[in-house]
């Protein structure tokens, strides 16, 4: 029987913690594993560049204004995001995922050196009253375009929650600034929150697509290696240097499943 991912145990919470929860169902059929890859899901928004009319400049440079007031020290441009994109996101498939917690392991042994669910930055949770394959979400950070999280970071004049230019702008918690606060993990738009509470160094934690993992005894981060694709033994996560075109669940789930997975008679659909 495999473990079950309950919606109140087995998962990162906010604050962290796990709870074993075996509620009798059967485990799913045994299944061959597809080699991990990258995958692509759109193009990037293109950055208009011309020189615009005398209406639009006006109509733009007051978006511009309005937006520095709001969000003093960022760079704002009228047609962009105010902070530079990340250049690598996680993109998965629920319906292939097979629940057995093996990118939480994986993640946090290679940031934490120690296999605890509690420390790890992916989250799995599975829905013990929704029919396979419908019962299981994967919780991984979008690097959300506009980054509500870095945001809400209060740190000054260095946020301890920011875009790292020097790792492709990956969205990062810098432990060592982090004062704590929590408002990061209250800022992220999604359920589970995608920052957690490491309750081991007593700060907030993120997915920094595996950039600061002193135990991968690989590189990571964008053109690097992802502790949590590597892993999968059934190949149901993904890195895309594309950005998902909404920041939706929706735009970061994508079909994974390959010829081995329909010759092995698992849904396609």
């Amino acid at each position: 029987m495999r473990p079950t991912f309950g919606r109140y145990g087995h998962y990162n919470t906010a604050r962290g913690g796990f709870t074993g929860i075996d509620t009798g169902q059967p485990a799913r059929p045994s299944v061959g594993a597809e080699p991990a890859h990258e995958v692509a899901t759109g193009d990037r928004v293109p950055i208009e560049c011309g020189t615009p009319a005398r209406r639009r400049f006006l109509l733009g440079s007051g978006a511009v204004g309005i937006a520095a007031a709001l969000r003093p020290g960022w760079i704002v441009a009228a047609t962009v995001q105010g902070i530079p994109n990340s250049e690598g996101f996680l993109l998965v498939d629920m319906k292939k995922c097979q629940g057995c917690g093996t990118c939480m392991l994986m993640c946090s042994l290679a940031h934490a050196g120690e296999a605890s669910y509690s420390l790890s930055r992916i989250q799995i949770q599975q829905d013990s009253f929704a029919d396979w394959p419908n019962d299981i979400h994967i919780g991984q950070c979008h690097q959300c375009p506009d980054a509500p999280c870095v945001e809400a970071c209060p740190v000054e004049p260095i946020k301890a929650n920011k875009p790292n230019p020097k790792f492709g702008n990956v969205r990062m918690i810098d432990p060592e600034l982090c004062i704590g606060c929590e408002a990061c993990i209250e800022a992220c738009p999604f359920t589970p929150s995608r920052a957690q509470w490491n309750h081991v160094g007593e700060v907030s934690q993120k997915c920094d697509l595996c950039v600061a993992t002193p135990y991968l005894g690989a590189v990571g981060g964008p053109g690097g290696v992802q502790a949590c694709v590597q892993s999968c033994p059934v190949g149901a996560i993904a890195f895309s240097r594309n950005t998902p075109k909404v920041n939706t669940e929706e735009s970061y789930t994508v079909d994974l499943r390959g010829p081995v997975w329909k010759k092995l008679g698992m849904t396609t659909e």
